[in-house]
């Protein structure tokens, strides 16, 4: 499937006029902002759900809407698999039901996973012959995505999938939309208001305010912008880093940063992690401790050297961004007005990042 989505438009909306242009190349991208902002809005232009305004969408080679040139495909032609943050499953069909429906509206020339496959990949095959409203809010996403799936979509629209999810129950069906995007590999545009998740599923972010553009990137450089981070941080922001599983003992295993450069290792719990499996870790920023030299005789079992990038004044404290190695995203970790005084930190100073095992958070696909 082609990737690759060129974005101009302008709909006025009631309180604003949304005007983004995204030009981007990448597989996976995500919107981001608050709630409000036109994220969802927007993903209803792109599924042809909305038709007023002006612009143009080219995704995938396939021009979608061009108002100069009088095109505006409906959605039944834009190969999309479209799941609102609401599910709207059919109460009158069951899980299977609802599943096959889904392929059943695939295009007879477009190659669909194969429904066991997809049904395999959620982990839905327990719920094939339950009824829908005994459904658990997780459980309804996951079917809502697989019926998705199954209409062979050259692209997948999420709108805020974990979006009604509390935090544990989120925490438990990102692994799903992990293992969605390795194992169908389909373009998504993934909208959500929760940093962490779009660092997470995303290689390109776009961050909507007010239904202007303010940036768009890599989420690790983008949501860690001095300007942009108190935006994140208020939406539930983590450091994300990418790793493999080394090594395993005592209860803990290494997980080797992904780098160009000198790849770190940090411990964290073992609990169902292989050798050689590839993870995400997250790490929140208030239980990073800084010291200004290497310690010794501490509990906590990551100290890793890095170097201090930028500071700036956030919620009455100081968020700092660090710099492990050439290749990997800065860390950002919150300290005091009077720590950083004491320290004497600023840019360019070495410092030592100190966290706790237990306070990693592991997610696999």
């Amino acid at each position: 499937m082609i990737a690759g989505l060129e974005l101009d438009l302008s709909l006025p909306l009631r309180r604003f006029t949304l005007k983004v242009s995204w030009h981007s190349r990448q597989r996976f991208l995500g919107v981001f902002g608050h709630s409000g902002a036109g994220k969802t809005s927007l993903l209803e232009v792109l599924a042809g759900l909305r038709r007023a305004g002006s612009g143009r969408i080219t995704a995938g080679g396939s021009a979608w809407l061009d108002t100069q040139r009088g095109v505006d495909l409906p959605p039944e032609l834009r190969g999309i698999g479209y799941v609102p943050q609401d599910a709207l499953l059919f109460p009158h069909k069951d899980v299977m039901g609802n599943v096959r429906f889904g392929a059943r509206r695939a295009s007879p020339d477009a190659p669909a996973p194969a429904v066991e496959k997809v049904m395999e990949v959620l982990e839905l095959e327990p719920l094939r012959d339950q009824d829908t409203g005994s459904l658990s809010g997780g459980e309804r996403q996951r079917v809502a995505l697989a019926r998705a799936l199954c209409s062979a979509p050259r692209w997948l629209l999420l709108d805020e999938p974990l979006g009604g999810l509390d935090p544990p129950l989120r925490r438990r069906i990102l692994p799903y939309l992990l293992r969605v995007r390795e194992e169908f590999g389909i373009p998504t545009i993934h909208v959500s208001h929760d940093a962490t998740e779009v660092q997470m599923l995303c290689d390109e972010v776009l961050v909507l305010e007010q239904g202007q553009a303010l940036a768009c990137g890599p989420p690790a450089e983008v949501l860690t912008r001095p300007d942009l981070l108190p935006l994140a941080r208020a939406e539930g922001f983590e450091n994300v880093l990418r790793g493999t599983v080394t090594s395993l003992a005592d209860g803990s295993a290494t997980v080797t940063l992904a780098s160009s450069g000198v790849s770190p290792g940090i411990l964290v719990p073992a609990a169902g992690l292989v050798q050689g499996r590839r993870v995400l870790v997250s790490l929140r920023a208030e239980d990073i401790i800084l010291a200004g030299s290497a310690p010794a005789g501490l509990s906590a079992q990551n100290v890793l050297p890095a170097t201090v990038r930028q500071l700036h004044d956030t919620d009455g404290a100081v968020a700092l961004a660090a710099a492990l190695a050439p290749g990997l995203p800065p860390v950002i970790a919150t300290l005091t007005h009077q720590a950083v005084s004491q320290l004497r930190l600023g840019p360019g100073s070495d410092v030592f990042l100190i966290f706790k095992a237990q306070a990693c958070r592991v997610t696999t696909s």
